[in-house]
């Protein structure tokens, strides 16, 4: 009997950054690792990682990183933490581990540690051993996790929908995820994305009939922004356009390699005469196909928008197309994008949210789900924590009693002696590590502070000059302001300013020899800081600059 910790490092109350940790006894099993986007008030932040210390801590006894299919929100962390751990295994299906390699190759990060896995393939690991097993979602090869140990299995979904439709690299082996539910089910952890839809998500997440339509009615030269890593979708776009009998330019060298690499491993089918160059762009009937890059979204239109595109210049006579339903993270952007086309007469379609769903469980597929694995406890993960909720209650509706059920947050660990559940109330230190650029250390959130302060209130500079050996201030306080004030406009206010500061500096350094510089800062910081919120209720950012010279005799 066994000693078995389940807890996360990101995911729960949250959409991406998905970091499942399970341990049995001494052995840690660590499935996905995600990152997720940063919104518009993670100032000048690129994407937010999971922050994985008790990883690094542990590294002896994590027997692998076992990856659940190739997107971001569960694999894009993995080029960071294997440039950090380089020793971790990672485990994952080919395509999985075809699209961490180009992943890798784009970060410069060399890392040869990848364990390549075939679904319904068992890997021993000791009296435990993971079993990997095909789910349906929108990219090839995607698995869910059985960790089978001596108390019964643990079940990690990973996304899934289910739809009898999708053949193979995409089929679902539902025969086999029954059997494991007759062998003994001690936990399930589920995603809760969609769980407060009704119904299956099939049909609703299919795009042929929606894209047929578009081809009908649009005539012109038609522009498809689309999520690249969706690869099920690409194909049903790319058929549409094969049938229709139109040329296709695709846009991007990411998006090409993507198309090229999957079209060469049979995860595309196309026939390659449909394929144009850019010397089809202008094309009255052309289709042209774009992606976001990694972290800035619908970046690519909008550069062809303001006009800064190479070959791409908007007509009145396009039709732009979103071709997913916009995140709520994104609908901001998407909307000022959908106006920007507007404004030059070309017309814009958004898949709605409500009528075209993304490749995850409706209420009605996790219910399937859980009938099918019948399990001891149920753990609803990924998603918000309003979705854990509706997915708890999905499970209650089922007859799993509410001891049974675990809602929990990231951090919050579960622990399970000898098959059953104990109260420990302990939890692991979880947080985000926030990454600007090609940064890899976490910015923090004293720097987010500083960019919100100073993109709401601005700077405001104090610069001075001192003689080195007397410590007499030669010249009067100098200001300087930065999205705060105009100068020439607020003269009397940038006077006071001067007054005060010269007023508090000469307080001082009254017959000193020494002046202490910081608590100088701190003083003048806090005294026209309270000044200045007073007569504009605004707090800018207040810098000094103390200079010190020597005077020659």
């Amino acid at each position: 009997m066994s000693k078995i910790k389940i807890f996360s490092l990101g995911g729960l109350n949250e959409n991406g950054k998905n970091m499942y940790i399970v341990e049995v006894d001494n052995d840690i099993f660590i499935f996905d690792a995600g990152l997720k986007y940063a919104d518009d008030m993670l100032f000048g932040i690129d994407y937010i990682l999971p922050n994985y210390d008790y990883i690094k801590d542990n590294i002896n006894r994590v027997k692998g990183l076992f990856l659940t299919h190739g997107h971001n929100e569960n694999m894009g962390a993995t080029p960071d933490i294997v440039k950090d751990i380089p020793e971790i295994k990672v485990y994952g299906t080919k395509f999985t581990l075809e699209v961490l390699r180009r992943e890798l190759e784009d970060c410069n990060v060399k890392f040869d540690n990848m364990i390549e896995i075939k679904a319904h393939k068992k890997i021993s690991f000791g009296k435990n051993s993971i079993f990997p097993i095909s789910m349906t979602h929108s990219i090839p090869d995607a698995v869910g996790y059985v960790l089978n140990t001596e108390d019964g299995a643990i079940v990690y979904t990973g996304d899934f929908v289910f739809d009898p439709t999708m053949k193979y690299p995409y089929k679902m082996d539902i025969g086999k995820i029954a059997y494991i539910g007759k062998q003994g089910v001690l936990c399930l952890l589920s995603e809760s994305t969609y769980a407060d839809k009704l119904g299956h998500t099939s049909p609703k997440h299919r795009t042929s009939k929606r894209i047929r339509e578009i081809l009908v009615k649009n005539e012109n030269r038609i522009i498809f922004n689309v999520y690249s890593a969706h690869i099920y979708n690409l194909q049903e776009l790319l058929t549409e356009i094969e049938n229709s009998e139109r040329k296709v330019v695709i846009m991007g060298k990411s998006l090409q390699s993507i198309i090229k690499n999957s079209m060469e491993s049979g995860y595309i089918k196309i026939n390659s005469n449909c394929i144009g160059d850019l010397s089809n762009i202008n094309d009255k009937n052309s289709i042209i196909l774009v992606s976001d890059e990694r972290e800035k979204a619908f970046n690519n239109i909008n550069r062809m928008l303001n006009g800064y595109d190479k070959y791409v210049t908007i007509k009145d006579t396009d039709t732009i197309v979103f071709a997913e339903p916009v995140s709520d993270s994104i609908e901001r952007t998407a909307v000022k994008t959908a106006d920007k086309i507007a404004k030059l007469g070309a017309k814009v379609i958004m898949f709605s949210k409500k009528e075209q769903l993304l490749y995850h469980a409706s209420s009605e597929d996790l219910m399937f789900m859980i009938n099918l694995l019948n399990p001891k406890y149920y753990f609803p993960v990924k998603g918000e924590y309003r979705l854990q909720v509706e997915n708890a209650n999905i499970a209650k509706e089922l007859g799993i009693s509410e001891d049974h059920i675990l809602l929990k947050r990231n951090g919050e660990v579960v622990v399970f002696e000898n098959g059953n559940l104990v109260d420990t109330f302990e939890k692991i230190k979880t947080e985000d590590i926030l990454i600007d650029g090609n940064a890899t250390q976490d910015i923090g959130e004293a720097v987010i502070k500083d960019r919100e302060i100073l993109s709401e209130n601005g700077i405001v500079i104090i610069s001075t000059l001192f003689d080195k050996n007397t410590k007499k201030l030669i010249t009067k306080p100098e200001i300087i302001t930065r999205g705060f004030i105009y100068n020439k406009d607020n003269k009397v206010l940038i006077d006071e300013i001067k007054k005060q500061s010269m007023e508090l500096i000469e307080k001082n350094i009254q017959n000193s020899k020494y002046i202490e510089y910081n608590k100088l800062k701190m003083i003048l910081r806090e005294k026209i800081g309270k000044y200045l919120y007073d007569e504009t209720e605004c707090k800018p950012m207040i810098i000094t600059v103390f200079q010190e010279i020597v005077l020659k005799k």
